[in-house]
C-alpha cells in the first residue's frame, strides 16, 4: 500500500497524477492532507497508524513534508516539490536537501505521476506481478514514441 500525503488540498491535481497511475496497476492507495506545520500532530498519527510501504509526499512553498516524514518513518518517502514559487525550484531544493540519515527520493516538480512509479518499482522488487506490469507499461511508452517517429517522418517526407 502506498500513502499519499499532500501538504495542503491544493495539491489535489498532483496527487491525481499518482493516483491515477496506481489504479493503473492495481495497487492500493490512500490520500490524506496533512501539513508539516500548521498540524504536525495529524502527519505523526498517519505515519505511525499507516499500514504503507512507501510515502509520497506533496509539497510546494516551505516543503518541509517530506522531511518530517522521512524523520517518522524509515521506510521509503518520495517527495513531490510543487510549482508555487520560484516555478517550484525552491520547493525541489527543500525536499532534496535533507540531513544525513533521513533521506527522501524526490521526482520532478510536479510529477505526481513518476512518484507513482517510483514507488511501484519498489514494491515490484519482491512482486512478480507489478513487475511484469511495468514492463508492459515501458513496452507501451516505447511504442507510442515509435508511432510519434512515424507520424513526424510522414509528415514531413
Amino acid at each position: 500500500m502506498i500513502c499519499i500525503i499532500m501538504g495542503s488540498e491544493s495539491d489535489l491535481k498532483i496527487a491525481e497524477k499518482g493516483v491515477n497511475i496506481l489504479k493503473e496497476f492495481g495497487v492500493d492507495f490512500e490520500v490524506r492532507v496533512a501539513s508539516a506545520h500548521r498540524t504536525p500532530e495529524l502527519v505523526e498519527d498517519i505515519v505511525k497508524n499507516s499500514d504503507a510501504k512507501i510515502f509520497i509526499t506533496i509539497a510546494g512553498l516551505a516543503a518541509h513534508l517530506p522531511g518530517v516524514v522521512a524523520a517518522l518513518t524509515t521506510k521509503p518517502v518520495i517527495a513531490v516539490p510543487v510549482e508555487s514559487k520560484l516555478d517550484g525550484i525552491d520547493a525541489l531544493l527543500s525536499c532534496v536537501q535533507m540531513p544525513p540519515g533521513i533521506p527522501t527520493a524526490t521526482v520532478g516538480i510536479d510529477r505526481g505521476d513518476n512518484a507513482a512509479i517510483l514507488a511501484i518499482e519498489m514494491l515490484a522488487i519482491s512482486n512478480e506481478e507489478l513487475s511484469k506490469k511495468l514492463d508492459e507499461f515501458r513496452e507501451k511508452q516505447r511504442k507510442k514514441v515509435i508511432k510519434s517517429d512515424e507520424t513526424v517522418r510522414n509528415l514531413f517526407s
